[in-house]
């Protein structure tokens, strides 16, 4: 008997996030094992619908139409390869009582019928769309499928209520209007259904952040003059994807003079003895996020470098003693220095540099955290959030900078740190 994810099969027990906060947060091994209880797959995509029905119920909404793929997993738990992240030719149908509808990239759609057996197989359709204009309007596959999708919500009784749409192609927004349909802003709806993760989302994500610490230990090894900032990043690549990653999204690699202003990419600059340098990785476990800086000098520091460093830590370490639950992020964006008093002429311009941000299946959730966002948007902090903070601070020397950044899971008194690698001095690689 197939265990598909109707609405007789979810019950209010699917709501329940399962934490465990005694103790320390678990980072098992990644395989599975009969005398372990680790990740509950069943558990964790019945969760994520659950959320995903509440939030929609709670809205003013009686679908959701998704194309961003990270929706796509969270209702459906399906994915294909990475290739298909920016493609925008795979979307998902909630609507009413109805369990899931998938429209997949041809093949893909035959394989969950197969081997994805919490879906109806009914539900699992081929379909595509525009693939970013590449298939022109005109050829009909957005009225083909507008209508098809207008035809399944008005079976579910929910033809007069609007319709949230995460994002689509332009054209496709057009063809959805002509079939009948009250489109609004679906987004909002997703994102509050997935800022609070249960215990497999925490799992995941702390298992996410074992692999970076692995990581950080192998470039505090390999950083020494006449490596490059591209070999990091190879390196980098090679061990993620080694060690299990399904993606690894981006490796920020920034040092020397380039470190100030963050130009957040890498180049092939060599490393020379005394640069500061400071690395991201950012990579997922079964699509669960990392964002995880670490700063490092290699060989020898000057008194502006650790200076940088001291403060860098101390801006971020004020941040994460104040996160517990009710605290706003308002609150917590206080603690941070204006842009002013870094070098940068307005909130804006520094946007992204004092941050915080959640984490899961995709790398920018909610909490959003930021001088510019949150003191006159706040938003409350709650058990259950996962997200990452980040501080940078310019050096006194002009071009040195410290950038560094801590995963924490917000817990029902505090939260707990999951990005391990040691920071709270700044590292000094090959010392001399």
């Amino acid at each position: 008997m197939r265990n598909a994810l109707t609405p007789n099969i979810l019950t209010p027990q699917d709501l329940d996030p399962n934490w465990q906060w005694e103790g320390r947060l678990p980072a098992w091994g990644h395989t599975s094992v009969d005398f372990e209880r680790r990740i509950d797959h069943d558990r964790l995509r019945r969760y994520r619908l659950s959320r995903t029905r509440e939030a929609l119920k709670a809205s003013d909404c009686g679908t959701l139409l998704l194309f961003d793929v990270n929706n796509i997993r969270y209702v459906s738990a399906t994915k294909i390869g990475e290739w298909e992240r920016d493609k925008m030719c795979r979307f998902c149908l909630l609507t009413g009582d109805d369990a899931p509808y998938v429209w997949d990239f041809g093949s893909a759609a035959v394989h969950h019928k197969k081997f994805s057996d919490w879906l109806v197989p009914d539900h699992c359709r081929a379909g595509v769309v525009g693939m970013r204009g590449t298939i022109p309007p005109s050829f009909g596959l957005m009225k083909k499928y507008a209508e098809e999708i207008a035809g399944l919500i008005r079976d579910a009784g929910m033809i007069d209520m609007p319709v949230g749409v995460d994002y689509a192609e332009t054209a496709m927004f057009y063809a959805l209007k002509e079939a009948g349909l009250n489109v609004v802003d679906g987004q909002q709806i997703m994102l509050s259904a997935r800022e609070i993760k249960n215990w497999d989302e925490i799992q995941l994500l702390t298992q996410a952040a074992s692999m970076v610490d692995g990581v950080y230990h192998m470039i505090y090894e390999e950083l020494k003059p006449g490596v490059r900032e591209n070999d990091i990043v190879a390196m980098s690549n090679k061990m993620l994807y080694e060690m299990g990653s399904d993606d690894v999204e981006a490796i920020n690699a920034i040092s020397g003079e380039r470190c100030n202003p963050h130009p957040h990419n890498f180049t092939d600059r060599m490393f020379r003895p005394g640069d500061q340098a400071f690395f991201d990785i950012l990579q997922s476990y079964q699509g669960y996020r990392t964002c995880y800086y670490r700063t490092f000098n290699i060989g020898k520091s000057t008194p502006e470098q650790r200076d940088a460093y001291v403060k860098c830590r101390d801006w971020l370490d004020a941040a994460i003693q104040a996160i517990k639950p009710g605290v706003g992020t308002d609150q917590v964006a206080k603690l941070w220095p204006k842009a002013e008093e870094f070098g940068f002429p307005d909130e804006l311009s520094a946007f992204g540099l004092q941050f915080g941000h959640g984490l899961g299946l995709a790398l920018h959730e909610r909490p959003i955290i930021s001088r510019a966002v949150s003191l006159d948007n706040p938003m409350e902090i709650k058990t259950g959030m996962v997200f990452a903070l980040e501080t940078y601070c310019p050096a006194a020397d002009g071009y040195s900078a410290a950038r560094i950044e801590e995963e924490v899971v917000v817990t029902d008194t505090g939260c707990e740190v999951i990005s391990l690698f040691p920071a709270e001095e700044l590292p000094i690689a090959n010392r001399y």
